[in-house]
């Protein structure tokens, strides 16, 4: 069995990480860490968790959760984790972080959509990107992961085959995204205020936000050479689920038969990823509830673009989810293990 810590339990992303982790066969669940509710049991803030055994919740002690714990994963607040996972990593613990601390190459890129210095540096080094489609050998040897962003991983997966074969003009790449209220996190905001939020919908963070720089970094390491694109974010009135539409202009015909193929190859064995046939798109209830990701493939040959349509549970395979796919890696079990999900239904 693998002795799990998670620090920052009681926000959504930990929450639901602790549900996915107590069902998983392998899963020890020994620390539990909370900033606001440190002392009292998880039920207390989650009654869906009465009537299981789970440990008190802790404050943030990266020595209490080294004697503990295998791996910790740090669920904190951009900018706490990185106080805490230099601790972590000295002491041998394996960490799988939730924040933005650990994605990025390099620390200026960090400091300029973040506005502040990274303040473990030369930890970047050390640390791996967490998407399994695209760095699943350096995943197995990592004791570091930066697991990603909610919106990067819709986005990164939906544009990787093109990028990689030179089959778009990366500088002509526009996504539109589009997220359930849970992205925004626990915490209290007018944005997410149910008034504010029901029967409406609208774009936030136009040019500005954060999960950009991300999805540049990882599709620029597809195509060598930097790439600068379009993100626009909009916040959905709903719990959960993220659908992003992809454009960018071919670099020569494009043919969609020849696209879904290229796709199909790109993403084979893939246990997690859902490539629909021709003339489907996907939809968030298929994949709400699931760690998938369902990629539709289109092609508009007035206008001479490619458009890609993408879907995942931004909990899950946007979160929770893809780091316990990320830990069953580190530790040599079946990358699928605990997340044979089935999308909910209804």
């Amino acid at each position: 069995m693998i002795r799990i810590g998670i620090m920052g339990v009681t926000g959504y992303a930990g929450a639901e990480l602790l549900r996915l982790l107590l069902a998983h066969p392998q899963a020890h669940v020994t620390y539990l860490a909370s900033h606001s509710f440190e002392g009292k049991q998880m039920s207390s803030v989650y009654p869906g968790f009465a009537g299981i055994s789970l440990p008190t919740l802790e404050t943030v002690d990266a020595e209490a959760a080294a004697e503990k714990c295998d791996v910790v994963f740090t669920a904190l607040p951009h900018g706490v984790s990185g106080e805490v996972i230099p601790a972590l990593y000295k002491k041998g613990v394996a960490v799988i972080d939730l924040s933005g601390d650990f994605r990025y190459d390099d620390p200026e890129v960090y400091k300029t959509w973040y506005g502040f210095e990274h303040s473990s540096p030369e930890l970047l080094k050390e640390s791996v990107y967490g998407m399994p489609e695209l760095h699943r050998e350096k995943i197995k040897s990592a004791r570091l992961i930066g697991n990603p962003g909610c919106y990067t991983t819709c986005s990164i997966l939906a544009l990787a085959p093109l990028v990689k074969h030179r089959l778009i003009d990366v500088q002509s790449i526009v996504i539109d995204a589009k997220s359930g209220a849970s992205g925004a996190g626990r915490g209290l905001s007018e944005q997410t205020h149910f008034c504010e939020l029901d029967e409406s919908m609208k774009a936030y963070g136009i040019g500005t936000h954060r999960h950009t720089s991300e999805i540049e970094q990882e599709l620029g390491c597809l195509n060598g050479a930097p790439i600068q694109l379009s993100f626009t974010p909009h916040l959905l009135p709903i719990k959960r689920g993220i659908l992003a539409t992809s454009y960018a202009k071919p670099t020569s015909a494009a043919n969609v038969d020849e696209l879904l193929g290229l796709y199909g190859e790109f993403f084979k064995g893939e246990p997690f990823v859902t490539i629909c046939a021709k003339g489907k798109l996907p939809e968030l209830k298929h994949v709400v509830g699931s760690n998938r990701v369902s990629i539709g493939v289109c092609v508009d040959a007035r206008v001479n673009r490619v458009i890609v349509v993408s879907c995942i549970d931004n909990l899950i395979k946007g979160a929770a989810g893809q780091a316990i796919q990320n830990m069953n890696i580190v530790f040599g079990l079946e990358e699928t293990m605990g997340l044979e999900l089935i999308p909910w239904q209804i």
